[in-house]
């Protein structure tokens, strides 16, 4: 897979002169957000024609990549900006959606889309030790969160959710349960779920719902699936993808819009508010979010285009917001 290096050098020193997100405080003025103090670069290149969708960050510095187009997994130096494939994909029929890695930096659990594949690999090695096949028919596996017991992972055509349970050292065990979705969980005829976290007590779990009166949160019970809508007021998120939870602060990017809304949640999940909207003029349909010290990255996904082997694509920074 080619990269292009000559696009690294214009891309840094585009950051480093401008590029500024804004971040729009409930019924405030835009305020730039500072990147000033940190000498990273805000926005590298990933390799052309990768088609990007999730990104995981550890415990360490380096942010990972899934690709549409192969399956990889692309590694990079939150520091340089600098990467390389760590794990290398099945082909065009087995597609990276959202992906995880866990807190021992041991492991990576993969969302094999339209496969209907959950994969575990080896963040050393890149090496797949385990595939599951889910779900049946038209089903989406797209997004993933970790929690101590379990990999939790969203169907996005079909209610419900997979459970992986994991050991008490976060090995993965050897068969996926299917948790259907109940209460207020409305499906629509398409694309439903996307996005999942847990709540701020670690209790249970939050969704995006994309069809629930034009894009809703639903917090969810992880033991029967009984899912409630999150109260947030007017706010909408028909275009809500990846979820980041930092504390009490909630990231909704909303790819199609290129923005990311924030929300302050109670502890419990139930409920929040919309305190800013991000933009940034390098958003080109962001898909996911994972942070890395006082910063947010993004893969821009770049949906609006044809996806080509010399399709550029690239992530960008901006600054986590101040609850």
């Amino acid at each position: 897979m080619t990269r292009s290096f000559a696009r690294r050098g214009v891309l840094q020193a585009a950051a480093a002169i401008g590029g500024s997100a804004l971040v729009a405080p409930l019924g405030g003025v835009a305020r730039a957000a500072g990147t000033a103090q940190q000498s990273w670069p805000t926005r590298f290149p990933l390799p052309d024609g990768f088609q990007p969708e999730g990104i995981a960050i550890g415990s360490t510095p380096y942010a990972y990549f899934g690709s549409i187009a192969n399956g990889d997994v692309y590694r990079v130096s939150l520091a340089t900006g600098r990467g390389s494939v760590v794990s290398q994909g099945l082909g065009p029929d087995h597609p990276v959606i959202g992906l995880k890695i866990d807190r021992r930096q041991r492991l990576l659990f993969l969302c094999g889309g339209t496969s209907r594949e959950i994969r575990v690999a080896d963040v050393r090695t890149g090496k797949l030790l385990k595939t599951y096949t889910v779900g049946s028919g038209k089903t989406m596996v797209n997004d993933v969160v970790l929690t101590p017991r379990a990999a939790w992972f969203t169907d996005s055509f079909k209610p419900q959710l997979y459970r992986l349970p994991l050991d008490a050292s976060g090995q993965p065990g050897d068969e996926v349960e299917t948790v259907p979705l109940s209460g207020d969980w409305e499906q629509g005829e398409s694309f439903t779920a996307n996005g999942i976290s847990r709540t701020p007590d670690g209790k249970a779990l939050i969704l995006v719902n994309a069809f629930v009166d034009g894009g809703s949160l639903m917090w969810v019970d992880p033991r029967n699936g009984v899912a409630r809508r999150v109260r947030i007021g007017e706010t909408k998120l028909p275009n809500g993808d990846g979820l980041l939870l930092l504390g009490t602060i909630l990231y909704v990017v909303q790819q199609m819009q290129n923005a990311v809304d924030v929300l302050r949640l109670d502890h419990a999940g139930r409920s929040g508010e919309s305190i800013a909207r991000i933009t940034d003029p390098r958003f080109q349909i962001p898909t996911t979010a994972a942070a890395w010290g006082d910063r947010i990255y993004l893969p821009n996904a770049r949906f609006d285009v044809e996806p080509k082997p010399d399709t550029p694509y690239d992530a960008v920074a901006v600054d986590q917001v101040k609850g």
